[in-house]
């Protein structure tokens, strides 16, 4: 495990699917992460490449051949991540394509995640490069887990959900019987801004959104005001998740989606899937903003 800290906020990031497992003050140890217990789900803050969400019968179509694939990809519990550079102020993390990682994902790339603490905010950089000699596909997302409450004497639904803008955009359901995106949607906004959330928002798995016009988010409590912001500029998709017995809310900045009941398993067209040409660099990067009030 591989820490960073400064005068407010201090992290920790495992090795293995460099993933962020603490934030928290450093003055006062106020935990903002979720503990990620195995009884309910035990991760943290997946990072999710070189798919998100469920692909249909496991699986994706290249180039004629068919390649399987696990759900939200192969980074998130891969071990062979490495440290690729530490600074004062941050980690950099690195996953390069392999002969196993071929078998299942058919182009040679470097991937990198920069963690950069500075003051109250932690920023969080994907890199992707196209080593390869044709064009790769690729999404890439985060799946952070913040604890909820976080306060003593508070419960789940004195918190919700503040988005930049009023919005009325639909959540597009999951068929939880396959992890696909239904064609179904179901409403959630009515020209506002805000999510309570329950317990019983996520029976139905998580609220994916496609058209958001808000590129940020606030966790907030109703006895303690904003406890953190989420931006994600670069971000055109967004998922919010929780398992309904979990006091936790996962606010998770995506370019990609999980694939629709009616695809027909292609790579090249897949829904929301980026494309990078041979020997070309992609960034794209998330801020987490822990409110000040709660770091003194």
């Amino acid at each position: 495990m591989y820490t960073l800290q400064n005068h407010k906020l201090k992290i920790a990031v495992k090795k293995t699917g460099a993933e962020l497992c603490e934030i928290s003050s450093t003055k006062n140890n106020t935990a903002f992460m979720w503990d990620a217990d195995p009884e309910v789900w035990g991760s943290y803050a997946p990072n999710l490449f070189p798919v998100i969400g469920a692909l249909k019968d496991d699986s994706f179509i290249y180039e004629g051949k068919t390649y399987a694939h696990p759900k939200h990809g192969f980074l998130r519990r891969n071990k062979d991540v490495e440290l690729f550079e530490q600074t004062e102020n941050s980690l950099t993390f690195r996953l390069t394509s392999n002969d196993e990682l071929l078998k299942t994902y058919p182009f040679q790339f470097e991937f990198y995640i920069t963690y950069t603490l500075k003051d109250n905010c932690i920023d969080i950089l994907h890199t992707v490069k196209n080593r390869d000699s044709k064009p790769m596909y690729f999404s890439v997302g985060g799946h952070p887990a913040f604890k909820c409450p976080v306060f003593d004497n508070e419960s789940y639904e004195d918190y919700y959900l503040e988005f930049e803008h009023n919005e009325n955009s639909k959540r597009h359901l999951i068929n939880m019987a396959n992890g696909l995106i239904s064609n179904k949607s179901e409403a959630v906004f009515n020209n506002s801004n805000t999510i309570a959330l329950t317990h019983e928002l996520f029976e139905a798995d998580a609220l994916v959104f496609k058209d958001l016009k808000s590129r940020n988010v606030r966790l907030k409590s109703k006895h303690h005001g904003t406890i953190l912001t989420v931006d994600y500029p670069d971000f055109s998709y967004l998922g919010i998740w929780a398992k309904p017995s979990g006091n936790y809310v996962c606010i998770e900045p995506w370019l990609g989606i999980a694939d629709s009941e009616q695809t027909n398993q292609n790579l090249k067209e897949k829904e929301g899937i980026m494309e990078l040409q041979a020997g070309k660099t992609f960034k794209a990067t998330y801020r987490i903003e822990i409110d000040n009030a709660h770091l003194v």
